[in-house]
């Protein structure tokens, strides 16, 4: 064992806290107006049917209804608001 501490412990000591992206409402999950689905970093999702996207691309329920997540072109994803009937 080493009686020194050494250099490298001594610059150790920092981390910055998770930013809690990932999807919040899954498919199959009833959604009100406001309530948000996915929180992202760009559009790895893409916006659908009776949804909104801010500014930083968090994805948000404009209506009433159940997420229902979709595979669209090759390789991209949508999610959409299905209104409650």
């Amino acid at each position: 064992m080493a009686h020194k501490k050494g250099q490298g412990s001594s610059r150790n000591g920092r981390d910055s806290a998770g930013q809690r992206r990932g999807i919040k409402l899954f498919g199959g999950q009833y959604a009100i107006p406001g309530n948000i689905i996915v929180r992202q970093l760009g559009t790895v999702i893409h916006p659908g049917r009776n949804v909104g996207m801010g500014k930083d691309y968090t994805i948000f329920a404009l209506t009433e209804g159940t997420v229902l997540f979709e595979d669209f072109g090759k390789d991209k994803k949508r999610v959409h608001i299905v209104p409650a009937a």
